[in-house]
This record gives C-alpha cells, structure tokens and sequence, in this order.
C-alpha cells in the first residue's frame, strides 16, 4: 500500500492526446501515438471496476443476484447515474449494466464498496494495485467511477492492456460490453458508445468523457476472425473520437499506418512537433513494432511568413495605415469571437462531467 501512495502524488496529467492499436491475438501494437504519456481516464476507469467485479463473481465473493446497499456517497454521485437513492439496494448485475450501458457513475461506487468494505477509498487501493500486477504501470486509480481527480492518471498503453485482460481473463463476460440497451426499474437505459452501434464487427468496450480528459475510448472489433483493440484519448468531440477510432481500425485491419496528424486533429490541436513516444523500448515483447510517431508541424515556405508581409505591407505606399488598421480591428473581432466560443464551449462542458 505504500508503494501506491507513493504513486499517487508527483503531479497532475495535463490534458492531451494519445491512440494505439494492439493486435488482440499476438499483442503486437500496430500504430502508436504518444501511447506513454500520462491522461485522465474519465468513465475508461470503470473497466477496472468491471474488472474486479469480474473477477469478485469467478471467485464466489459475489454473485449476479445479490442486492448491495446505497450508501451517501454513491447516491450522490454526479451524472450520469441510474438515480440510486440512499438506503435502497439493486442487484449486482444491474450495477454492471449501468456501468456499460450508460456509465453509471452511482452504480460503479455501489459496487467498489461492497467490495472494500464500505470504503470507495481503499477500494480505489485496490484498483491501483490490481493494475500493476496486469503491467498497467502507469496507472492510478482514485474512485471507482473516473470522476474528475487531478492525481487519477492512466496511458493509452496501459488501457490496452487492460482491455486484453478483460477479453482474456473473463471471455465468458465480456459480451456484455456489447450491451446497448436494458430495463432498470421500469425505465428503458440506452447506450451511447455510438461507433459500437455502426462499425462492423465492433462488440465493445467503454466510452469516457470529463473536461480535463476530452473524449476517450476503448473499443474492440473483429474481422475474419482478427481481433484488434484500440485507444482514443483526448478528442475534442464523441464524434471526432470516433471518426478516429474507425479510421485506425480500418487502416489496422487493412495493414495500413495511420498519419499521427488525424491523432492531433482529432483532439483540436495544432499540427506542432509533439514528445516522441517514451518507453517504445518496452513494446518488444508484444512481437513487431512500428516507429513511434512524431506530428510534425509543415516546414514554412521561403518567401512567405511574417517577414515577407512586412515587406509587402511597407511596399504599399497609399493607404497603408487603413490596411494595418483594417487587419487589426479584424483580428480583434476573431479574438472576441474565439473569446466568446470558448465561453460558451466551456459553459455546456461543465453540464457534462464524465456523462459519456
């Protein structure tokens, strides 16, 4: 326990973007960008509950039908939820279709309190530690939900491996990642991992959003009879992640890179020079590794730039000072635009905390 408060403390992930593509049969990751670097999982977290519920069921710690308790802190967790209130019960299995089917953050801290003891703290322990044992290094878990915590990080390395696990260790579970629909107490609940519901083949597996992490995923899909697993971290919208994700899937599936600038893109990020991948080293284990990739910015045309523009700014003799003013007011427009975008962007965000 030592070990993981240690781990718990040396900084903050600092939002960003990261995808890898992981051959489910051989291990072989097939197309990686900054897979190494440190995000918030958001509701990817709850694949580690699934996890431990899994593995608490196969172990006789607990069973499908059993009703666990509502406690405070579950019942007033933030949405999205499935509305427990302090006091009832509901079934096992009805914490583990809200968790898949609409990211049930009151359902998934029910359940990691009945599993530590009344205590989503030491049950955020055990997550931890449960992840360090499959490899997943990097890793720190905080509550049992993926609400926003400034010291909960992953990679989208260590999702992956988690992902595997999941689909080696309990197979005769994971078909219920592919649950798009279920009835809890006379309400129909409906997914939202909408690629799931489209993509061909694609049978799971757990969808995350906060404002600090962007749009995350996890999905698998098979095609004549190849299994492939990817990660999404950071997109700047569900449906750019998904777009996405489709594309290295495809592009995976066909044998085919995928330009490490969709990855950026994808998040709203400007095509800039980015970290090279750290760790790649350790990728020779799961069989052959493509290079680590690097977005780079496109190198600037001679004869264009800012120094060119002057030039031709001090050529114009008549009316130069109407343009220059011209230019200025018009970039002030598009800066209180931009401002007053942000706003309201931020504004619905913070109606969407770990909804997705």
């Amino acid at each position: 326990m030592a070990i993981v408060a240690g781990l718990a403390a040396p900084h903050a992930a600092q939002a960003g973007y990261a995808s890898l593509v992981v051959d489910g049969g051989t291990g072989a990751v097939l197309n990686a960008v900054n897979p190494d670097e440190e995000n918030h999982p958001a509701s990817l977290t709850k694949m580690m509950t699934l996890y431990l519920t899994f593995e608490a069921i196969h172990q006789g710690r607990l069973h499908w039908e059993d009703e666990l308790p509502v406690s405070r802190n579950a019942a007033n967790k933030e949405p999205t939820k499935l509305g427990l209130e302090v006091g009832q019960t509901i079934t096992v299995k009805d914490c583990v279709l809200g968790m898949i089917v609409i990211s049930a953050n009151d359902g998934a801290t029910v359940v990691g309190e009945a599993l530590a003891g009344g205590s989503e703290q030491v049950f955020a322990r055990m997550m931890t530690d449960k992840a360090h044992q499959l490899g997943m290094t990097n890793t720190v878990f905080k509550n049992a939900s993926g609400l926003p915590d400034r010291e909960q990080v992953t990679t989208a390395r260590d999702m992956s491996r988690l992902a595997l696990a999941l689909h080696r260790d309990f197979p005769q579970d994971y078909h219920y990642f592919a649950t798009r629909e279920f009835e809890f107490e006379g309400r129909h609940l409906t997914g939202h991992n909408r690629l799931m519901y489209r993509y061909p083949g694609m049978d799971g597996m757990k969808t995350g959003f906060t404002n600090a992490s962007g749009s995350n995923l996890v999905s698998s899909a098979v095609h004549d009879g190849r299994r492939l697993f990817g990660v999404v971290f950071g997109g700047s919208s569900a449906k750019t992640r998904d777009k996405l994700m489709e594309t290295l899937l495809d592009n995976a599936f066909a044998n085919r890179d995928t330009d490490p600038k969709l990855v950026a893109l994808a998040a709203g990020r400007p095509l800039t020079r980015v970290a090279r991948a750290r760790g790649t080293g350790h990728l020779a284990h799961a069989g052959r590794v493509r290079r680590a990739h690097v977005a780079v910015a496109p190198p600037q045309r001679r004869g264009h730039g800012h120094a060119a523009a002057r030039q031709r700014l001090a050529a114009a003799h008549a009316g130069k000072h109407v343009v220059a003013r011209a230019h200025a007011g018009h970039a002030k427009v598009k800066t209180a635009a931009k401002a007053h975008a942000k706003t309201k962007v931020a504004a619905k965000a913070h109606h969407k905390v770990a909804t997705d």
